[in-house]
């Protein structure tokens, strides 16, 4: 049970699985603004060029009103755009902080990997790279002192 609990641990952290999750939560924000966008500004502005056309609350269809035009009927309700845009910012900052928090939480419990001796040094003559264990340089033929 422990093994299968930290292979799901590991799929279901794993970066596409993260990524694909995050993606669908922004996604969803963002539709939010559209239909914000669309419900508030673009139905109305479509209603003053056609002459009054309004929304049909039950079905959602604009409907056109022949030989009408009046600002006054028609409303830009910006509040409600306004309000999806901030939603969308206080979601995107919830889930930056939040997947922040999951990759501090991932990289806790490994070591930082030792950082490997050096393979080569440079001779003091020509300064060229030559192994670590060598004692005379294959570049420039010089003795060089063993490595310490």
């Amino acid at each position: 049970m422990k093994k299968f609990l930290e292979e799901f641990k590991e799929f279901a952290l794993k970066g596409n699985v993260m990524d694909m999750a995050i993606g669908v939560i922004i996604g969803a924000a963002f539709g939010n603004i559209v239909t914000a966008l669309t419900d508030s500004f673009i139905t109305p502005l479509i209603g003053l060029i056609t002459g009054g056309a309004k929304k049909d609350p039950e079905t959602g269809q604009i409907l056109v009103a022949a030989g009408s035009f009046s600002v006054g009927d028609v409303e830009f309700n910006y509040g409600a755009f306004l309000s999806a845009v901030i939603n969308f910012l206080i979601i995107a900052l919830i889930l930056f902080c939040l997947l922040k928090a999951v990759n501090k939480m991932m990289t806790i419990g490994k070591k930082k990997e030792e950082e490997a001796a050096p393979l080569t040094r440079k001779c003091p003559f020509c300064l060229e790279e030559i192994p670590i264990k060598a004692t005379k340089c294959s570049h420039c033929t010089s003795e060089v002192p063993a490595a310490e």
